[in-house]
C-alpha cells in the first residue's frame, strides 16, 4: 500500500487525503512531525515537507499538486485534473491561485510564531494583501460545487484553512461564491473526513 507522510493541519496535505478519497485509492497515512525531522519523512523528502508521497513503485512524489495529478491518473471515476487542452490551462490557473493563496497564509503563520520583536509588519501586510487578491479572483472565478475538480477542491481546502489558521481574517464578506463553494464541499465525505485539527 502507498504511504502518504502527513500532519492533518496542512492544507497541502489535506489536498491529497481528499484526492485519495474521492478517486477511491487506497493509502496508508503516516502523521510525521516535520520539525523533528522525522527520519521516514526525511527519506522520503529532502525537503522535510508534507506531503510526501510513497507511490506503488517504492518511489517518492513529493509537491501537493505532482502528488495529487498521479491520484488523479492511478485511481478510479473522472479525472480532477483534465488531460489536456484548455480546460486543463482552466482548472491548473485556479489550482495555482488556491495554492498560492495557501502559501501566503502559511508564510503569515510561521510569521506569527516568531517573537513579536523579529515579525516583519510590512511582509505581513503584504501578504495579508496577496490573500485578499487571490480571494478576489477565485471569487470571480464563478466556482461552484458541481463543476468538482482539482482547482475548487483546492480553493474549498483554502478557504476553510484560513478560517482554521486565521480566524480573525475575514475572507467571506463580499465573497458569496465562496462562501456557497465551502459549504457545498464541506459537506462531501472526503471533506469531513480530513477537516483540520
Amino acid at each position: 500500500m502507498m504511504k502518504l507522510y502527513i500532519t492533518t493541519p496542512s492544507p497541502f496535505a489535506r489536498k491529497c487525503r481528499i484526492v485519495a478519497r474521492e478517486k477511491g485509492v487506497a493509502v496508508e497515512e503516516i502523521v510525521v512531525d516535520p520539525y523533528a525531522n522525522a527520519a521516514e519523512l526525511l527519506a522520503a523528502n529532502p525537503l522535510v515537507q508534507v506531503p510526501s508521497l510513497i507511490a506503488e513503485d517504492g518511489l517518492p512524489i513529493n509537491d501537493s499538486p505532482i502528488i495529487c495529478e498521479y491520484l488523479d491518473m492511478v485511481g478510479s471515476g473522472p479525472r480532477l485534473t483534465p488531460e489536456s487542452g484548455p480546460d486543463r490551462l482552466r482548472v491548473r490557473r485556479i489550482e495555482a491561485t488556491a495554492d498560492g493563496l495557501l502559501e501566503m497564509g502559511v508564510k503569515l503563520v510561521l510569521e506569527k510564531r516568531r517573537h513579536e520583536s523579529e515579525r516583519s509588519p510590512s511582509w505581513m501586510e503584504r501578504w495579508s494583501t496577496h490573500m485578499h487578491r487571490a480571494l478576489d479572483a477565485l471569487e470571480a472565478a464563478d466556482l461552484s460545487a458541481d463543476d468538482f475538480h482539482i482547482g475548487t477542491l483546492t480553493a474549498g481546502v483554502a478557504v476553510t484553512w484560513i478560517s482554521f489558521r486565521h480566524p480573525d481574517f475575514d475572507w467571506q464578506t463580499g465573497r458569496p461564491r465562496l462562501v456557497a463553494l465551502q459549504a457545498a464541499l464541506e459537506a462531501r465525505a472526503s471533506f469531513a473526513e480530513t477537516r483540520p485539527a
